[in-house]
């Protein structure tokens, strides 16, 4: 029987597979939808295909905890599918995702302030160290000329500060429910506002343009993989490892990112494979006991 410490590792793995994927989605998407769209569409087929699977969970939230689920649903989701689409327009796909990589910290300081996680010298090292992999990455990447959009980059960060807030969330309030419920109720909640967004947007004017078309199918993909099932993943490592080594996920994913580069003929600097061990080495040492 597999232990808990492997099933860990095996859930952040396909993670960072997942979701460092997932900005090149985005970035296809974007062809033929803006922002709003690209974003709505996400929570719409996410909570489509988890409805369908975790519908009956719904009655197992307790009346008191809804309000919890909902801002967990904000915050880990809903804000920054609109942020990231927003900021894909101005900086690459690649910088997006390796700017990613602050959720971690912000993690750490917002579960030290607000929610009395206590976490161990080695997580904080550990973080520490694969921020530094991180910046070396975004400043050393092939497209990093982009990461002259300041605002676009602070969009990324506000997306990031909604992550490390959720993860706390969930971790002390939401622990006790099922990953499929909380993911169920986060994007049950959602599927209104979304409908009604895509709606005011007129992307229903434009469906049978191929264009739209055809990013609208990237944005499924990703809202089932990505979203969907990245979610379910995701909430079940929380509840089984800690907030900081949760989201060192978002450490692996810019070496995912590159990986993508390579298909497109794009070479890895040496700065940037060491960027990638150094990560590697932060990953561990927030993840060790």
């Amino acid at each position: 029987m597999m232990s808990a410490k492997q099933l860990k590792w095996i859930f952040l793995t396909i993670l960072s597979l997942i979701w460092g994927s997932s900005f090149i989605l985005i970035k296809k998407g974007l062809v033929g939808l803006d922002p709003f769209q690209l974003g709505s569409l996400r929570m719409i087929f996410a909570a489509c295909f988890l409805l369908v699977i975790g519908f009956k969970t719904l009655p197992t939230i307790p009346i008191g905890k809804w309000k919890l689920i909902i801002l967990s649903a904000l915050l880990g989701n809903f804000f920054p599918a609109y942020l990231f689409a927003i900021a894909e327009t101005k900086i690459g796909s690649s910088i997006s995702g390796m700017l990613n990589s602050f959720t971690p910290l912000n993690a750490l300081v917002l579960g030290g302030l607000f929610f009395g996680l206590q976490f161990k010298r080695t997580q904080i090292i550990g973080v520490s160290v694969g921020l530094v992999g991180s910046l070396l990455l975004v400043f050393t990447g092939s497209d990093s000329g982009a990461s002259s959009e300041y605002t676009y980059i602070f969009l990324v960060f506000i997306a990031t500060v909604c992550y490390g807030t959720n993860v706390n969330l969930v971790k002390k309030y939401l622990s006790d429910l099922s990953p499929l419920a909380i993911s169920t109720g986060s994007f049950s909640a959602m599927l209104i506002p979304s409908l009604t967004i895509l709606y005011v947007t007129g992307y229903f004017k434009f469906m049978h343009v191929p264009e739209v078309q055809t990013s609208t199918l990237f944005i499924m993909i990703l809202g089932v993989f990505g979203t969907g099932i990245a979610n379910l993943l995701f909430y079940r490592l929380i509840q089984m490892s800690t907030p900081v080594f949760a989201t060192s996920v978002t450490y692996l994913i810019p070496i995912v990112a590159f990986f993508w580069g390579l298909l497109d003929n794009e070479m890895l600097t040496p700065l940037q494979f060491l960027g990638a061990c150094i990560i590697l080495c932060g990953v561990y040492l927030s993840g060790k006991k």
